[in-house]
């Protein structure tokens, strides 16, 4: 139900960006007031978000752990799992941010009923798509600086080269773009093909994919299908950018959807999980090191520790000692 619901969400909005085309001051406020508050939005909320993570207090080292933590010198520690010291951290982090280490250990577990065994089996295709849609996806995002800045910074034109290596195609198909697509559709069918999966699935799941999804095959369909303006697609783009209104020529219906939804992702982004990659580095499950045995860690709210010793005790409770039958050390 929850991606049903999703599913008619993002189709709404799709068909709310093509009512744009009819109107001259629609085309307007989705072309260019709507994309510039939605920037405005994912500036101001992403800044806010992340200021709040970062004051929150750590008192505790709580690092995520997955391995044998360094004690005695003869018990072989795992320095990366976790992680005794700075360098630890830095390279679990490393590994973590640019190849997803810790979704590459994803396991299977299978019951085998006639044997009374239980297996662990690794999969691997979900750590392949989350690889294959974050690095498209920071790729088609970088790609996509070829519309805000004039000239065209080299290493754009670099990445975009090489994106189009195969040269298939007239425009050239990048091969990010078909990653991405179908990153995001093994994705949306792993929720809707695994019970498991799908049980702990919220609407919010679906929309994200279904949204990412629309802006990824919009933006496809527009570059092979749908003929836009370059020029006049730039100028309204850096004008948003900039918070000037600049109405956009010469585009059809693709435009506006991909426009929109890309506005509407603006907007989601901040409030929503999407907003999980400066978690990682902020996170004391992570950029901390496991060193608890040692180094003592006191938390700094605890208040003082007033004192009652064993004689205060029986002082205070003297008279119902003495009825029980208690012996006193003061006797």
């Amino acid at each position: 139900m929850g991606a049903l619901v999703s599913l008619v969400a993002v189709a709404v909005l799709a068909l709310l960006a093509v009512t744009a085309v009819a109107s001259d001051n629609l085309r307007l406020v989705f072309g260019a007031v709507i994309p510039g508050v939605a920037f405005a939005v994912f500036l101001v909320g992403v800044v806010a978000r992340v200021t709040r993570w970062a004051r929150a207090p750590v008192p505790f080292r709580i690092p995520t752990t997955a391995g044998q933590q360094k004690s005695l010198p003869w018990i072989k520690n795992s320095e990366l799992d976790n992680p005794s010291g700075t360098l630890g951290v830095v390279g679990r982090m490393f590994l973590e941010v640019l190849f997803f280490r810790s979704l590459f250990r994803n396991t299977k577990v299978e019951l085998i009923t006639d044997k009374e065994k239980v297996n662990y089996i690794g999969t691997k295709y979900l750590w392949a798509a989350a690889m294959a849609f974050h690095w498209s996806m920071l790729i088609v995002v970088f790609r996509h600086f070829r519309f805000f800045v004039e000239p065209v910074p080299r290493v754009v034109e670099i990445i975009q080269s090489l994106d189009g290596f195969f040269q298939v195609g007239v425009p050239v198909i990048y091969a990010t773009s078909v990653l991405l697509i179908v990153s995001l559709g093994y994705l949306l069918l792993r929720r809707l093909a695994d019970a498991k999966v799908k049980y702990i699935s919220l609407p919010t799941d679906y929309f994200a994919l279904y949204l990412l999804l629309g802006i990824a095959i919009s933006g496809f369909l527009m570059r092979h299908l749908e003929k836009v303006d370059i020029v006049n697609v730039k100028a309204a783009i850096a004008g948003w950018a900039s918070f000037q209104l600049v109405a956009p020529e010469g585009v059809g219906a693709l435009y506006f959807i991909h426009v929109f939804l890309v506005s509407v992702l603006f907007v989601y982004f901040p409030f929503s999980k999407l907003l999980h990659a400066p978690g990682v580095f902020l996170s004391p499950t992570r950029n901390l090191a496991n060193n608890n045995r040692a180094k003592r860690h006191v938390n700094p709210w605890n208040p003082p520790i007033v004192g009652h010793t064993y004689a205060e005790w029986e002082e205070e409770f003297h008279d119902k000692l003495v009825a029980s039958g208690f012996v006193l050390d003061k006797e």
